[in-house]
């Protein structure tokens, strides 16, 4: 069976369907913005990037999922859109791994949840030596991406025998609370990727690579932390590292793994079919929640700052 290739998909928007990217990836945005960009966001596998000329690039797994829906959306202001996808050897360059960190022993993390408006997100640390490549390779770790929430489910009781972790759940209470603190999402990330970090550096001394998954630049990383006492320094910061480097992967899918239980224990409590994510679906069980159980329930199961709360504000009110 082959491997899934990282695509890339490039498609001309007009200013109205640039407008209506800013409003839906508002609170998908990394801090980090390349030059002449509008923004750059992350939707689930796809990293989407905005420039100014009005083109946007869908790089990812499913970048040709997310390409195309947009493109359904710029046929409604534009009789000819422009889509196109790179050639084989610029996917080929761009999925490079490198062996040193990949055939390292490494601590890594990852978070899951920040772009879904319900439940709560989840950080993780693991440990991973070079003896440990074979077992995860062949559980099907190095392609994660791939696996769905049913793989997921599968797999990582059998990681977690075996492979070292810490992790940690901010819930949506805390999560709103911090938020309100003017702690912006990232500052939160950080300040959890660095909690995670700690633990796992004092119990596992041994390691090549302390690698985290890039949110953010570097500098703004630290300068999230500069309040904080104890801070984990020399770290590898890399885009897609669940690519790169197996404990950042092994971290992804133990969050993923965290964050479905939790998220089903939210669905039970309630006795409905909670969607992940943001998009209108979300909203419109919001709406049915808040007429059941008041407002005060969404401080409890979903992120406030998402622009979903205004809304399921507007559609309780109509």
């Amino acid at each position: 069976m082959g491997k899934s290739e990282v695509k890339t998909i490039v498609l001309k928007v007009s200013d109205k369907t640039k407008e209506k990217m800013v409003d839906y990836f508002e609170d998908k945005k990394r801090d980090f913005t390349p030059p002449y960009a509008v923004f750059q966001a992350k939707e689930a596998d796809t990293t989407v990037t905005l420039y100014e000329s009005g083109k946007a690039v869908f790089q990812g797994i499913s970048a040709d999922i997310d390409a195309n829906m947009w493109a359904e959306v710029e046929k409604k202001f534009n009789r000819k859109v422009e889509i196109k996808s790179t050639d084989n050897k610029t996917k080929n360059k761009q999925c490079k791994v490198d062996p040193k960190i990949y055939q390292s022993d490494s601590i890594g993390s990852d978070e899951v949840g920040t772009g879904d408006y319900f439940g709560p997100i989840i950080v993780t640390a693991t440990y991973v030596t070079k003896n440990d490549i074979a077992f995860l390779e062949q559980l099907g770790v190095k392609d994660s991406k791939k696996l769905t929430d049913e793989n997921i489910l599968a797999i990582v009781p059998q990681i977690i025998k075996k492979i070292p972790y810490f992790s940690m759940i901010l819930t949506n209470q805390e999560y709103n609370q911090k938020y309100s603190q003017n702690m912006n999402l990232n500052a939160i990330k950080a300040v959890l990727h660095n909690k995670v970090l700690l633990e796992m550096t004092k119990k596992c001394t041994n390691y090549d690579y302390i690698v985290v998954d890039q949110f953010t630049s570097p500098t703004s990383y630290f300068n999230y932390l500069k309040e904080t006492p104890n801070v984990t320094r020399n770290i590898t910061f890399i885009t897609k590292a669940e690519d790169q480097c197996l404990s950042v992967a092994c971290a992804s899918l133990i969050s993923r793994y965290i964050f479905i239980k939790e998220f089903d224990k939210i669905a039970k409590k309630y006795n409905v079919s909670l969607p992940k994510g943001a998009g209108d679906k979300v909203d419109e069980i919001g709406a049915l929640l808040v007429k059941e159980h008041g407002f005060d329930i969404l401080n409890n199961i979903a992120k406030l700052n998402f622009k979903n709360t205004e809304k399921i504000k507007e559609l309780v009110q109509n």
